[in-house]
């Protein structure tokens, strides 16, 4: 019998004199809450800027054409020579004169001696601030975002959402598929009993976020959705 069969069997022992009626479930909980945000693409990521920057986390927002330059010099600025990467990182993103390590294996000690990792995420969360990982697409496995000091996220504008419930949602067929879920709300940081802060205790010390704004053609001419690039906090 495994632990789980043994919980399970007493849980079962536990509701043996629960009528059959209720033994079903719980009635369902009210659902007066909100359940999505219908904010405009430049109200939300104006939101999620605020909140990262409350998190003490450095954001700047970008174009799609500008992202490789912005995150050549986020690296630059933090003098990063060896920056750990996914495997499937997109063309474009690895920056000019720094060593790229891309996953195929790498060890703990690796991990822990780079100057940081790239990745992109699953979704960002406008009104928590919270960045999510699903090991999905360009975001690799957890270990690449826990032990390097410094995390560079890029965050695509149609990826983030105005509420909890929406990600939750979103978040579905990953967790059906029993992929791990690491939820970001700014770098690592901790209090012991007298509060004073200390950070990089369990991830990055630093989480720098490039948030890519998306652009639209209009006729014939390029038009851009967004806000306009926020100043570059430097490291």
């Amino acid at each position: 019998m495994t632990a789980r069969d043994d919980i399970l069997r007493r849980i079962r022992a536990a509701l043996r004199d629960v009528p059959p009626g209720e033994r079903d479930g719980a009635p369902p909980a009210p659902g007066g809450y909100r359940r999505s945000d219908d904010a405009p693409p430049d109200e939300l990521i104006e939101r999620l800027v605020d909140r990262l920057t409350d998190y003490k986390a450095q954001v700047r927002v970008v174009s799609a054409a500008e992202l490789p330059a912005a995150i050549a010099a986020a690296c630059a600025a933090r003098g990063v020579r060896r920056l750990v990467a996914p495997p499937d990182l997109p063309p474009g993103w690895a920056p000019p004169g720094v060593e790229l390590l891309r996953d195929g294996g790498l060890t703990n000690e690796q991990l822990d001696a780079a100057d940081g990792v790239l990745t992109g995420c699953a979704l960002a969360v406008a009104q928590t601030g919270t960045i999510v990982l699903d090991g999905g697409a360009a975001q690799g496995r957890r270990a690449l975002t826990l032990l390097p000091d410094y995390h560079l996220c890029v965050v695509q504008a149609g990826q983030i959402v105005g509420l909890l419930p929406e990600a939750v949602a979103r978040l579905g067929a990953a967790a059906r598929a029993g992929r791990p879920l690491t939820l970001i709300s700014g770098p690592s940081a901790t209090s012991d009993i007298e509060l004073n802060r200390v950070e990089g205790v369990h991830g990055p010390r630093t989480l720098e976020v490039l948030i890519v704004r998306e652009e639209v053609r209009v006729q014939g001419s390029d038009a851009q959705v967004g806000l306009d690039p926020a100043p570059w906090p430097g490291p």
